[in-house]
């Protein structure tokens, strides 16, 4: 079943415009409400959460809505970072999670992303029904079944308990000054206040929301902040989180910034060492860099690749039994711990890492060299289809043919905005810019 309402994460675009409307909302929530309220499970209970956009209020309650018609009992968590609506989906035994937030996007987008009661994203399968049920008439509970909603105020300290367990015993942070910028998001409570209670000296950029700010100027897209203030304050290490928290990008004691690559190449490497890695397989996309590939292949290890979203990498973890997975833009999956990406979660390992090797961030952060890689975005028209002209695929037929044993090409559509998203990696960094440059130019002719 084709679906057109859900993208590689959930529903997502900008708010008071299709399909972001406060009635397209409740109607996902009523939809949602009749596919989960029909598993007869955990007296139809859900758990929704969400992050410090203004949007996130018309949301929450156009949700609780359509839950509350349809059945369903409605937990509302408040602002916590999307890793801990799918940990206390689980914990607290409801049948469905939902987190309202665009990730790393600006304020004025939205999203919601679904998580099913095992704590994990939904299948496409499983959102393809929710959305058949949207196109179909809504079906109210009857008067005495109209489910209740209430406020969860300990949520966010359930989640940062959690987090803290995975940190291993009797170790500390005492010593490292570590900068946590929280992007005005999600985590901007708990990031700092976890590392805190593990002993950091700790200095937050990005922990005053207003509604507009998210992401804004900071967080994982927009390091430049948290990289000034480790340079300005002599930090040991720098972590960036995203809007939801569920990415991250170590930075360095020179604010340097390492992406989701590095870190994975690390504990891919520090995990197979202590006989943890399971399969000797780490799980990332097609976007991962070449010289990750070859970093892997040369520790005896494998590299196995999927399509672009964190879910395509846990749904191949899942299946094949891997315990590591993730995305060069920072999601870091770790099911040993948690159903989903987790910035903070990631963050921690990395300073494990620091202290038991005694090493700097820097020696840390380079696990191998990046083939050079270059991406470009071009922006389309929503119903447009700029991949179908002729003239973008010649061009597209003829950077292969130049590639050819050089590098990688990979054009796509995004799954979160009307991008085609034009990457392409070699070592020729003339013919790299070329390339690129000529496609996306096609591309635009096309728009």
């Amino acid at each position: 079943m084709a679906r057109k309402l859900f993208g590689t994460d959930g529903v997502r675009g900008t708010a008071n415009i299709y399909p972001m409307t406060a009635e397209m909302a409740l109607r996902i929530g009523a939809a949602a409400g009749r596919y989960f309220r029909n598993d007869g499970l955990n007296g139809h209970r859900v758990v929704i959460g969400k992050d410090t956009r203004l949007s996130g209020y018309m949301f929450e309650n156009a949700l609780t809505a359509g839950l509350t018609s349809t059945g369903m009992n409605v937990l509302l968590l408040g602002p916590v970072p999307t890793p801990a609506v799918g940990l206390l989906t689980t914990s607290m035994r409801a049948d469905v999670g939902i987190m309202i937030s665009a990730s790393h996007n600006p304020h004025h987008d939205n999203g919601i992303k679904f998580f099913g009661p095992d704590g994990f994203k939904l299948s496409d399968e499983a959102e393809a029904e929710i959305e058949a049920l949207v196109e179909a008439p809504i079906e109210p509970a009857k008067a005495q079944n109209i489910g209740r909603a209430k406020r969860i105020d300990d949520g966010r300290f359930r989640y940062a308990e959690r987090i803290k367990s995975t940190f291993p015993a009797g170790m500390r942070l005492d010593g490292l000054k570590v900068v946590i910028d929280c992007a005005n998001g999600a985590a901007y409570k708990v990031a700092p206040g976890v590392l805190w209670e593990l002993g950091a000296t700790v200095i937050p950029v990005g922990v005053s929301p207003d509604g507009y700010n998210i992401n804004a100027g900071c967080g994982s897209t927009a390091p430049l902040s948290a990289a000034e203030t480790i340079i300005s304050h002599g930090a040991d290490v720098g972590i960036c989180l995203d809007g939801d928290a569920d990415r991250v990008m170590i930075l360095d004691e020179k604010g340097r910034v390492a992406d989701g690559d590095q870190l994975m190449a690390l504990l891919a490497d520090r995990w197979a060492a202590a006989d943890r890695l399971n399969g000797g397989t780490l799980v990332a996309t097609v976007m991962s860099n070449l010289g990750l590939e070859r970093f892997m292949t040369g520790k005896g290890l494998n590299l196995l690749r999927t399509g672009v979203g964190d879910r395509y990498v846990v749904e191949a973890m899942r299946a094949g039994g891997y315990n590591l997975g993730g995305e060069q833009s920072g999601h870091v999956v770790m099911t040993d711990y948690a159903t989903t990406g987790d910035g903070l979660l990631a963050g921690l390992q990395f300073l494990t890492a620091m202290i038991e090797t005694g090493q700097k961030a820097s020696s840390l952060t380079q696990s191998f060299e990046t083939v050079p890689q270059l991406l470009k975005n071009v922006r389309y028209t929503a119903g447009s289809d700029p991949m179908g002209a002729s003239s973008v695929k010649a061009i597209i037929a003829d950077a292969e043919v130049k590639l050819a044993g050089k590098g990688r090409l990979l054009i796509r559509k995004s799954g979160t905005e009307p991008l085609v998203r034009v990457m392409a990696e070699c070592e020729d960094a003339d013919l790299l810019l070329h390339v690129v440059d000529g496609i996306v130019e096609e591309v635009e002719r096309a728009v």
